[in-house]
């Protein structure tokens, strides 16, 4: 899907505010709300907007430990690689799973109530992933930075 400068606005606002009427989307992009309706919804149709969700405070629920796990497997065949993904995606504590470049082979970001509860969650179902030869753990010590936007440089006019 080819989108255009008004898409560009609407996914900028989209994303700073995903709860703002259609009527005031409407009027921040400049075009009646029935045109904004149908563009939000071709946009939604074509996945280029994925999903809508609530950014919550980890503290207020209880998450004080964040980590990255660089995860590299013994075997890096197609069937070890679908087998360790399907396995980790059950694993509810882990928030993004990154087949990455260099030393490791996946770059896993993870949310524990507390060190513990990560030592837990390591001995009890990181190391029993299928083909896991070595994990190295990195600890969020504070987040000083984290933005959820995307930068979206609208196109210019032609």
């Amino acid at each position: 899907m080819k989108l255009d400068k008004t898409d560009h606005k609407i996914l900028k606002i989209l994303q700073k505010d995903g709860r703002i009427t259609n009527a005031e989307l409407a009027k921040r992009i400049g075009i009646s709300p029935p045109p904004a309706l149908d563009r939000v919804r071709k946009l939604e149709r074509n996945k280029v907007i994925k999903k809508y969700a609530a950014l919550v405070d980890p503290a207020a629920v209880g998450i004080e430990t964040f980590t990255f796990v660089e995860v590299t497997l013994l075997r890096h065949g197609k069937e070890a690689v679908i087998e360790f993904l399907e396995a980790v995606m059950k694993i509810k504590e882990v928030m993004e799973c990154h087949h990455i470049t260099g030393d490791a082979d996946f770059l896993l970001k993870i949310a524990a109530k507390n060190i513990p509860a990560y030592e837990d969650l390591v001995l009890h179902q990181l190391t029993e992933l299928p083909n896991i030869q070595h994990l190295k753990t990195m600890v969020v010590l504070s987040t000083p930075k984290s933005e959820t936007a995307l930068n979206i440089d609208t196109p210019k006019d032609k």
